[in-house]
């Protein structure tokens, strides 16, 4: 088993998920979870922590953290001697995914609301890797600025995945397919 079967063996969707939705948890589809927001489709999460490639002790960014599955596989991944910080924009949601991400028990990931017009956590970066679950219209050039040396950045960006990799100023950008999210805002 690779490290993010692994994650998702140990972090189960339906913890994340609201009540009356958890029975659907195994569906391999977006899951509405409120306030215009969706639990994203399982197939695609293990895509891009795949693309990540997320190592233990690393710090990661995670934008657009909603209901905090994300940021709680990516705890998994970093382990204990990572550090993971989860941003959503939505104040309900942010407060219900750091409630759930707590209750992962695992207290080296945090997810805390996202500051209005500001994109990612600028003032803890950099960030070994940046993963981002909403859909940016052009490559956002705060998150590339808050990425480390090395680093890996996995956004939707036009409908594309985009893998952003970062090798002292050398950038290389990859696209690994179509995906549909919601807005990046």
């Amino acid at each position: 088993m690779d490290a993010v079967q692994a994650a998702f063996a140990a972090v189960p969707r339906s913890g994340f998920l609201p009540v009356f939705e958890r029975w659907r948890a195994d569906y391999d589809g977006p899951i509405s979870i409120g306030h215009d927001q969706t639990n994203s489709q399982p197939r695609t999460v293990r895509d891009m922590l795949w693309l990540l490639d997320v190592q233990p002790g690393q710090r990661v960014l995670d934008v657009g953290a909603g209901s905090g599955w994300t940021t709680a596989l990516l705890a998994h991944l970093t382990g204990p001697t990572g550090l993971v910080l989860g941003v959503e924009l939505e104040p309900e949601l942010a407060k219900w995914g750091a409630e759930n991400v707590r209750r992962a028990g695992m207290p080296w990931a945090s997810l805390t609301l996202a500051h209005p017009g500001l994109l990612g956590a600028p003032d803890h970066a950099p960030y070994d890797r940046i993963l981002v679950s909403a859909e940016a219209l052009t490559l956002p050039e705060p998150l590339v600025e808050q990425l480390g040396d090395p680093g890996r950045l996995v956004i939707p960006v036009a409908g594309v995945m985009k893998l952003v990799v970062r090798d002292g100023t050398d950038l290389e950008v990859t696209e690994h397919g179509y995906y549909r999210f919601v807005p990046l805002r």
